[in-house]
């Protein structure tokens, strides 16, 4: 590039530190505003696995897939009393946030990835991203990468009219220790993604490396979630009002959840196959995440760009929202070296594309969700329920070579 830009990111979670270690290796001067005091170790549970999630990491030789993950050969369908409803042949890989987190952070380095820096003010001025951080300080740019997530700063200021949309249902989460298992039940789940659908309400399970990053059968844990239709207003309210009496926005940690509803929600699990019952009974501390959308008119503002959650936040049923984060910042990556460093003419060139693929993937997800828990028309072993990106599958058979 003729121009090598000046960088903020803000937000340093997976797709902020993917943003900065691919501009970085374009030749874009970058350092990351991550508003945390700490590191952002614990954070979610499992994740599955896509090509473009894990890019960079695999490009560079950094993640060992066979060690850090691991893996399901089939897509099964129980119904109530266990039995295989169907069985698709679909290989997909798991694991946890901290696996990538810290690999991602390994290699961007801490000197310039600023903890405790949080955006309290954007404003341009002179072909330049002014940034003012919380505690009086200041810090320039000349592309600021939004990717600050699901409740986005940015995203507020930049379009204060888009607000966020609740689905009418919660995702409740956990993992719970394979040896806490019954032999029967881990036998049930085994080298599947597993799935419970009968219309209204649906649930999955999935093998994750365990915290120890042991991924051995019967020393990994067990991901659970649990998507449960709660009514807007004041049941939503309740729900999301934490043991102290805290009102939560989009989701509650592990231990947040009043006893009430953990006790409510282990109740209610007598009525799912009798393996994610045991699973659901077991789980020390279930938390919850909050269906929500978000849809932008716009992902560029002059030198400012929203990827990632920041710009669309869909809901968690294709399993994509991370990698349609990784593929916002590659995308720029090549908008910038095919402008040779121009800002404006990169973004204007960039937009269209990724907003393009943020709608179809939060509209496909919208479908999916809804499709689950309200029109029950899901099919088991439906090829269209996959996951995937930008197609239904295309985040299958990621091998190991």
């Amino acid at each position: 590039m003729k121009t090598r830009p000046k960088v903020a990111v803000m937000g340093g979670s997976l797709v902020g530190l993917t943003a900065a270690l691919v501009l970085r290796d374009i030749g874009c001067d970058v350092d990351v505003y991550e508003r945390s005091d700490v590191p952002l170790e614990g954070r979610g549970v499992g994740l599955v696995l896509h090509p473009m999630t894990a890019r960079y990491l695999l490009e560079h030789a950094l993640l060992d897939l066979a060690t850090v993950s691991t893996s399901a050969r089939f897509h099964r369908y129980l119904n109530a009393d266990g039995a295989v409803l169907a069985e698709l042949e679909r290989r997909h890989r798991f694991t946890g946030y901290n696996t990538l987190y810290g690999a991602l952070l390994g290699a961007f380095g801490r000197a310039r990835y600023h903890l405790g820096h949080e955006v309290v003010g954007i404003a341009q001025r002179d072909g330049r991203v002014e940034l003012a951080l919380a505690g009086g300080r200041s810090a320039g740019a000349d592309l600021l990468v939004a990717a600050d997530g699901v409740s986005s700063f940015a995203r507020r200021i930049l379009l204060p009219d888009v607000e966020q949309s609740y689905g009418g249902y919660v995702g409740w989460r956990g993992v719970v220790d394979e040896q806490a298992l019954s032999a029967e039940t881990v036998a049930a789940l085994d080298d599947a993604l597993s799935y419970f659908a009968p219309g209204g309400t649906h649930a999955l399970t999935y093998p994750i490396p365990h915290y120890d990053g042991a991924v051995e059968r019967g020393k990994r844990l067990m991901n659970l979630v649990w998507y449960r239709n709660v009514p807007d207003g004041k049941p939503l309210a309740d729900l999301l009002t934490d043991r102290t009496g805290r009102r939560r926005e989009v989701s509650m940690p592990p231990g947040a959840v009043r006893e009430e509803y953990v006790d409510e929600l282990r109740a209610a699990a007598g009525g799912l196959p009798p393996a994610f019952t045991e699973v659901v009974d077991r789980i020390p501390a279930p938390f919850l995440q909050v269906m929500i959308d978000v849809e932008v008119p716009r992902m560029a503002f002059g030198r400012v760009c929203l990827v990632g959650d920041a710009a669309f936040t869909v809901r968690p049923h294709a399993a994509a929202a991370t990698a349609k984060g990784a593929d916002d910042v590659w995308a720029l990556a090549e908008a910038l070296v095919a402008s040779d460093g121009d800002v404006d003419a990169a973004l204007r060139a960039w937009e269209p594309g990724r907003l393009e693929l943020g709608r179809a993937l939060l509209h496909r997800n919208r479908d999916l969700g809804e499709g689950a828990q309200f029109r029950g028309d899901w099919v088991p072993g439906d090829p269209a329920l996959a996951f995937g990106l930008r197609e239904p599958g295309d985040s299958a058979d990621m091998r190991v070579s």
